[in-house]
């Protein structure tokens, strides 16, 4: 029997290909290492946001570890939903979910506004659900996401995210004694070469693995060298489930509420273009339907993640490079990510484990991984025509706009704070910018003038093949004269002189 298309009920293809790329059923051993290296890709992302809030919160280390217990939980719980999917939500996309740093910044404003963590809670409970709300307005846009628009945005995903992959190659902690240092910066230039090796010489398989295997040797030496700390991997409980409102019920504060809806937005248009994203990677149909299901997804995630102490929940950008580099598109690969968090939020031995590698060695891996991003987003931009049109300055200037808060972190401190949050983001401020440029150009076509400004591209150039043959060996242009290999002028006239020239013999 015919494996059936999980989606839509069509027949696999012949041969026993899925229809779609991200169908394809890989063996269980594959499958499971390959979302390993999706764990590891994101996990220092996914710990980041609950050790920023729980230290402004004031939470001691047994209940920051229980929040990134909970993150670790709430994060594998939403891919498996986005990823498998259940009807009206999630987008079947190899798309690895977590907590967001899109709010970071706000929830940490909330909590120094003496609002406590309840109150961020219930911040991103309420806003959340208005979220789920509005995503079929968000749905409606790919219509203003042609490949113009879609290639600046993953090309400035991949750009924002250098900035992260410099920290963890340098330590991941500014306050670290050893920030910085060469031991530290060394030890990610090693995994990078080895990710590079293991890319060149090894065999398919093995190119697919030269993430994780990169990492897992990476670490090995940090060992050997007394980078690596496993020490305190008995610490604390083996196995711990989830316990519901561990830190009390939420409370809705009107202020905390409207300043968490601008993070939902940010969130939306980031997962927008993260489920853009990945469906150009992985070459298959994206359609307003299933950005709604990724966005309602997304926003359901978000609004019971408080229930179990999390955040709110959102497409890893990181891990949509890391289906780029190792061309496994299979979303099932995803899902057994997920169910890798899910267990690793069950067993906080396991996450102490994966704590444990050194910073390095994960950033190491991300310059490749985010680069990959940025590359896959060129390749987009390469398929652009850019004849007798505006399409150069859109790119140029959304690629820009999106550079400035990557390049002057400080930039917008002194604009209101719902600006700030919006604009702070490199990959907000891109597809804003890309967008409304967009329709003003390509859509809104009154003004735009005949002949394009200096930034489109020239037209053309092209020679007929008669004028083609009548060009010689070592024929060449200086200062302005056609000469031939002795330097001879050769007449340029034009038809009608042409039959008062001398005949060539």
């Amino acid at each position: 029997m015919r494996r059936r298309n999980a989606e839509a009920g069509k027949p696999s293809g012949r041969g026993g290909k899925p229809a779609r790329p991200e169908d394809e059923v890989l063996p269980l051993g594959s499958t499971f290492a390959y979302g390993f290296q999706h764990v590891l890709t994101m996990y220092g992302g996914i710990i980041a946001p609950p050790l920023i809030i729980g230290s402004a919160a004031g939470m001691d280390s047994a209940d920051i570890g229980l929040l990134i217990a909970a993150c670790l939980f709430v994060g594998g719980a939403a891919t498996l939903l986005q990823t498998l999917g259940v009807p009206f939500f999630g987008s079947q996309l190899p798309l690895v979910q977590g907590v967001s740093f899109a709010g970071v910044a706000t929830m940490t404003a909330i909590l120094s506004g003496g609002g406590g963590i309840q109150a961020v809670f219930g911040a991103v409970i309420a806003a959340s659900v208005i979220g789920l709300l509005i995503t079929p307005i968000f749905a409606k846009v790919i219509r203003f996401f042609p490949p113009v628009v879609n290639g600046v945005v993953i090309t400035t995903i991949g750009l924002t995210l250098m900035p992260v992959a410099a920290n963890w190659a340098m330590g991941g902690s500014a306050q670290a004694e050893d920030y910085g240092s060469v031991s530290n910066i060394g030890l990610a230039a090693l995994t990078l070469a080895a990710v590079l090796l293991l890319s060149k010489l090894g065999s398919g398989t093995i190119s697919r693995l030269s993430i994780l295997l990169a990492i897992v040797f990476g670490t090995l030496f940090a060992v050997v060298i007394g980078k690596a700390d496993f020490s305190g991997v008995g610490e604390g409980p083996v196995f711990a489930l989830p316990t519901p409102f561990a830190f009390g019920m939420p409370t809705f504060e009107v202020a905390a509420i409207i300043s968490m809806c601008i993070v939902i937005l940010v969130t939306l248009t980031e997962t927008t273009a993260d489920i853009l994203a990945v469906g150009e990677i992985v070459d298959t149909k994206v359609d307003s339907k299933r950005i709604a299901n990724g966005l309602r997804a997304d926003m359901l995630s978000s609004a019971l993640s408080p229930v179990f102490n999390s955040f709110t929940q959102s497409a890893f950008a990181q891990n949509v490079g890391l289906v780029a580099i190792t061309g496994v598109k299979s979303r099932f690969v995803v899902s057994a990510g997920g169910l890798i968090l899910v267990i690793l939020g069950l067993l906080p031995v396991l996450g102490r484990v994966v704590a444990a590698v050194p910073t390095p060695v994960l950033g190491g891996a991300g310059i490749v991984l985010f680069g990959t991003v940025a590359a896959s987003g060129i390749r987009t931009l390469a398929k652009v025509d850019y004849k007798n049109n505006m399409n150069l300055i859109i790119v140029a200037a959304s690629i820009g706009f999106g550079m400035i808060p990557i390049a002057a972190p400080a930039f917008y401190d002194q604009f209101p704070s719902w600006f700030s949050t919006i604009f702070h983001s490199g990959i907000s401020s891109a597809a804003v910018m890309a967008i409304l440029l967009n329709i003003l150009f390509n859509h809104i076509k009154a003004g735009n003038p005949e002949d394009p400004s200096v930034f489109a591209e020239a037209p053309v150039r092209v020679i007929r093949t008669e004028q083609l043959r009548m060009l010689r060996e070592g024929d060449h242009i200086k200062d302005g004269k056609l000469l031939d290999a002795e330097g001879q002028e050769i007449a340029v006239v034009t038809p009608g002189q042409e039959q008062n020239q001398p005949e060539v013999k």
